[in-house]
């Protein structure tokens, strides 16, 4: 299951009020091979020496990205963006066998991580974290939805008004104008937008783009609220409770009652409403 920006932000709050001021006593790495050699972990395992006796500063998220802070000036980079476990631990025989890094902590607790698709799990010290690209990319001056602040339709609108990418383009990659939008996100705003998948962001009209930006900002405040998507799993196993308006699981519009139809786009499927979403 994908973490996308509401579920990065809920797992680095829990993990913030859990693990701040532990210090880590050791560390296990488990079946990364593949994984390194992908890039998705250190490919220098000594890498994640540097965390023992580090003491947890912070716990923060931007996107789809997970920075845990120490006290030494190292970090752990965590992004399960497509698919991934964190859960916390305060007995040892509840820790999953199967995983990717365990971190023991002074006090006897542990934190587990296992990615189960595409993501990153990185050591690195602080002068290292610009060389990683889900660091640069999310960590970046890009907008970020979860951010009141930041996030203003002005902004948005401006943005807009410079692309003339389709949907996908505008919303999920390195591209986007918003951090920590996925393919499952992206489905489920332009279909609360009323918006087809292949129209361009300049061809979009004042009305449109306040539709764009009401929907991104209630699936991310609504996400967050409802802890998770419902297959999401939190840092203590509690399932999510947002149903996800639409993609492969919908048949017809909950709306109109029409079929719900497909495209192939960027690499991956969007489904929509053809008569809602125009």
């Amino acid at each position: 299951m994908s973490i996308e920006l509401p579920e990065a932000k809920i797992l680095a709050e829990q993990m913030n009020k859990e693990l701040r001021g532990k210090r880590i006593k050791s560390y296990q790495l488990r079946d990364v091979e593949r994984l390194q050699k992908i890039g998705f972990i250190n490919k220098d395992t000594n890498s994640f020496n540097q965390l023992i006796d580090g003491k947890i500063e912070s716990v923060t998220s931007r996107g789809n990205v997970i920075r845990v802070k120490l006290d030494n000036g190292t970090n752990v980079i965590l992004s399960p963006e497509y698919g991934g476990r964190v859960t916390y631990h305060e007995i040892e025989k509840t820790v999953p066998q199967r995983l990717h890094l365990r971190l023991d902590f002074d006090d006897g607790t542990f934190l587990a991580v296992k990615l189960t698709g595409m993501g990153v799990i990185h050591a690195l010290r602080n002068s290292e974290l610009e060389k990683s690209y889900v660091y640069r990319r999310d960590f970046s001056d890009v907008l970020s939805p979860s951010d009141t602040r930041e996030f203003t339709f002005d902004r948005f609108s401006d943005m807009l008004a410079e692309r003339k990418e389709i949907m996908k383009s505008l919303l999920v990659g390195k591209d986007a104008v918003v951090v920590g939008v996925g393919n499952s996100a992206y489905q489920d705003i332009i279909c609360r937008a009323k918006i087809h998948p292949k129209r361009k962001a300049s061809e979009l009209g004042e009305v449109e783009k306040r539709a764009l930006y009401d929907a991104i900002k209630f699936l991310v405040q609504e996400r967050i609220r409802l802890g998770g998507k419902d297959q999401f799993l939190d840092l203590y196993g509690k399932q999510g409770r947002y149903a996800a308006a639409m993609g492969s699981h919908v048949k017809t519009c909950a709306v109109c009652g029409t079929p719900i139809e497909k495209l192939s786009i960027a690499g991956g499927q969007t489904h929509f409403c053809p008569r809602c979403q125009r």
